[in-house]
């Protein structure tokens, strides 16, 4: 049930693999899940109804978009068929005889884990993986594996709705990687230090004779990484760390950077990967690798040849001399660190930032004021007005008009959209030759990239 989630597809598509026979059911089926499930063979109805659950299923992994209110919920306990959370699933069925590699943190974890994935794969070994994103590479998001590594993106996002705990508790980390702490998931965390907890039971969880990569530019990870009763290896891009990246220079096809171990310089690597936040994330990458006896050789050409996320600075087209990104990026951190990485590579050239606030924390007003200084490095930026805000009361929805407002305060080109139609004109009307287009959304965003190509 949610069978369409990034997670729950690859852990339909995992199950198939092991040879069990997969249903699922969802309200929202769109690429590029969609298709991964139909070229998987695994039948998908649109839309919930107790009707889904005949003929009856021997178990039922609910996801944690499934409320209690949901009648496929209401059917699944009239007839008392045996159900489990979607992290309960994964850790028995893949973790329970695995050394799981866990990456969490509030942005990254997709792209980390599926570099980490990538590397152990160029070396050699048959790692097993679930990760939130489709790796190019793989043409999907899971491996069952042979190694004794999985690896794994550890979401703190909670569990089901008979399990509010985050997911990433359920993975019995081993080594974590821990990429960044903010506030994000206004829905379920009540504020920075609910969520703080989640992160803190996490460091917990981790044994002695395991291992904590901590990102040493962020504070609040710091901090917290001293409750660990495992060693702690830090990472960045400034000083006092134990391993940092430096000399990072952006190409046309390349990002190239030399990293230092302790001071002493490890190695030079080019990835295809571009912006700090990217160099962060591969630079985790680098640590555990190294911790897993990975050749310095393997790494440097895996990493040259590492084709990224689906979704992730992804290329969409390029159409008229018009080119069409695609990205996940919807907290105010992750926008900003995405417009800038765009920036950089495609420094010579107009960026229009499009940006739907869609998740759940972006449609409150909790970072209305924040998301103003997010577009400072784009050159027209386009908001619409965002989905589902009867879901939200009043007193606390976010205002796409009054960000445009604060982001024009800031001298910078911005226009509001009340709605997904008059924001594909509004594009349609202000493009030409030789733009980047960055758009941004957690959700399919109505199609707008195909329609946009499709119209250009």
């Amino acid at each position: 049930m949610g069978i369409c989630g990034t997670g729950m597809g690859s852990l339909a598509g995992m199950l198939k693999t092991s040879g069990y026979k997969i249903t699922g059911s969802d309200q929202n089926v769109y690429p590029p899940m969609s298709d991964f499930l139909a070229q998987s063979g695994i039948p998908v109805t649109s839309g919930y109804t107790a009707d889904n659950l005949d003929p009856r299923p021997d178990l039922v992994i609910v996801g944690n978009t499934i409320t209690r209110q949901n009648p496929e919920a209401i059917g699944l306990a009239d007839l008392g068929i045996p159900y489990v959370s979607f992290p309960q699933t994964l850790a028995h069925y893949y973790l329970d005889s695995k050394t799981p590699l866990v990456v969490c943190g509030t942005h990254g974890k997709t792209t980390t884990s599926s570099m980490l994935a990538s590397l152990l794969h160029s070396a050699g070994q048959d790692t097993g993986f679930m990760i939130g994103g489709l790796v190019q590479a793989f043409g999907r998001n899971y491996n069952l594996g042979n190694s004794q590594y999985f690896v794994v993106e550890g979401d703190e996002y909670d569990t089901a709705f008979f399990d509010k705990g985050p997911k990433f508790l359920h993975y019995q980390p081993h080594i974590a990687i821990l990429t960044s702490i903010e506030f994000d998931h206004a829905d379920i965390y009540r504020d920075m230090e609910h969520l703080l907890e989640s992160f803190r039971k996490l460091i917990q969880l981790i044994p002695p004779t395991g291992l904590l990569i901590a990102n040493g530019d962020d504070p609040v990870i710091l901090k917290e990484s001293e409750r660990a009763k495992c060693p702690v290896i830090t990472y960045g891009l400034t000083d006092d760390v134990h391993w940092r990246a430096t000399d990072i220079l952006t190409l046309e096809d390349f990002t190239t950077m030399k990293i230092l171990k302790n001071e002493q310089e490890y190695m030079t690597l080019s990835s295809p990967l571009y912006g700090n936040h990217n160099v962060a994330n591969l630079l985790s990458t680098v640590i555990l690798t190294d911790h897993l006896k990975v050749e310095r050789s393997v790494l440097s050409e895996a990493m040259k040849s590492f084709g990224g996320i689906k979704r992730r600075q992804e290329i969409r087209g390029e159409k008229k001399g018009i080119l069409v990104l695609d990205d996940f990026a919807h907290h105010p951190t992750a926008v900003r660190e995405t417009i800038i990485g765009v920036k950089e590579k495609y420094g010579d050239r107009r960026l229009l930032a499009v940006f739907e606030p869609r998740s759940n924390t972006s449609r409150r007003n909790i970072f209305q004021k924040r998301y103003a200084a997010s577009f400072d490095k784009a050159d027209l930026i386009l908001i619409p007005e965002p989905p589902l805000m009867e879901t939200i009361p009043k007193a606390n929805r976010f205002s796409s008009s009054g960000l445009v407002d604060d982001i024009k305060k800031r001298g910078l080109k911005a226009f509001y959209s009340p709605n997904t139609d008059h924001l594909l004109g509004a594009i349609l009307r202000v493009v030409r030759n030789g733009d980047v287009v960055l758009i941004m959304s957690n959700g399919s965003f109505d199609h707008l990239h195909d329609r946009l190509l499709e119209e250009l």
